[in-house]
């Protein structure tokens, strides 16, 4: 029995220098300081509970209770010339996905128009493909212009590894945000794609960034990566400046290298969103593919530091509802918020 008392005693003792620590890290953060990587991997094996309130207190602080929801659609898809190995629509994998080419102004315009209307203030057109051409530019460009005099929602715009001159060009026509996700970590990406580098990301990045436009950019959880590596990928996006970082967990895809790919927890996802708004205190962490796999539709991460979220479908899987979405932000306290 006292064998027992002392093992609880040591246990407890262990607990309290844990939890002190995470205390002291959101003392610093909210003080403005930034953590290293050694202490985001301590918050890591913090305890789930504590974790998880700091940061939603260090996201209240910096953010208040503004949620920044957006909507993408699939504006090209299929056919890609890149192997990313969670991918549906890469044209070297054995999956049944749509294919077609660039969507039309019409459709473009009308799904905007009635995302506006639902009240979301942000609306995302991705295409498949290592970059779209300078036609398929000239083309959106054209849409995007109609969308920004007819729709009055902001764009962002997910065309691949463009240079500046390209961006400048979605610059003028109305885009405010680029979207480019890094994926994982540099030590990681080699293992998820290798038609193009993580460096082919980055300078499009900083290539978006120069031409005046805001970057989104974050990865996919759940792709065999460690926590070391999605630590590694935050204080990546934190050098670059990063103010808007979709937190994707992988749905695996029959047919793709990833089909058989264990699913993450809820608790798992919890705890990566937490250890992110510790890093990234003052940026949108956005809950994106993946969402629908958890009980409560992210809920719980929304209690975790995450204030902002893809709804509706995602690109080749189904998403929430943006008036589910909205119901779920109104029961949490949050309101829809344009975040920059």
């Amino acid at each position: 029995m006292r064998n027992g008392t002392k093992v609880n005693e040591v246990h407890l003792a262990e607990m309290g220098s844990i939890m002190s620590f995470v205390e002291e890290i959101k003392k610093k953060v909210l003080s403005g300081g930034d953590i290293g990587k050694e202490e985001a991997l301590q918050l890591a094996d913090a305890e789930l509970g504590e974790l998880c309130r700091a940061a939603d207190e260090i996201r209240m602080a910096f953010c208040s209770n503004g949620f920044d929801i957006c909507t993408i659609i699939n504006g090209k898809s299929g056919k890609c010339s890149e192997n990313c190995k969670y991918c549906a629509q890469a044209g070297c994998y054995a999956v049944s996905a749509e294919e077609y080419p660039l969507l039309p102004k019409e459709r473009l315009l009308e799904e905007a128009k009635h995302n506006a209307g639902q009240g979301v203030l942000r609306y995302s057109i991705v295409t498949s493909g290592r970059r779209l051409n300078s036609e398929e530019i000239g083309r959106v460009c054209d849409a995007i212009r109609a969308i920004k005099k007819e729709a009055g929602i902001e764009v962002c715009a997910s065309f691949g590894l463009l240079q500046e001159e390209d961006f400048i060009k979605l610059r003028e026509a109305g885009v405010s945000r680029v979207h480019n996700n890094l994926e994982t970590s540099r030590r990681y990406f080699p293992e998820v794609c290798t038609t193009h580098t993580y460096d082919d990301k980055i300078a499009a990045i900083k290539a978006a960034k120069k031409a005046g436009l805001t970057v989104c950019s974050g990865g996919i959880m759940g792709i065999g990566e460690t926590m070391e590596d999605r630590i590694d990928m935050a204080l990546e996006l934190r050098g670059l400046g990063i103010c808007s970082v979709p937190v994707n967990m992988l749905n695996p895809i029959p047919g793709t290298p990833l089909e058989h790919q264990k699913i993450l927890s809820e608790d798992e996802m919890c705890r990566i969103i937490a250890v992110y708004r510790f890093i990234l205190p003052k940026a949108s962490i956005r809950m994106a593919g993946g969402r629908g796999l958890l009980p409560d539709k992210g809920v719980r991460c929304f209690q975790s530091g995450a204030n902002a979220a893809i709804s509706g479908d995602m690109l080749t899987t189904s998403g929430i509802t943006v008036e589910k979405d909205m119901e779920i932000l109104g029961r949490l306290g949050f309101e829809p918020e344009l975040y920059f």
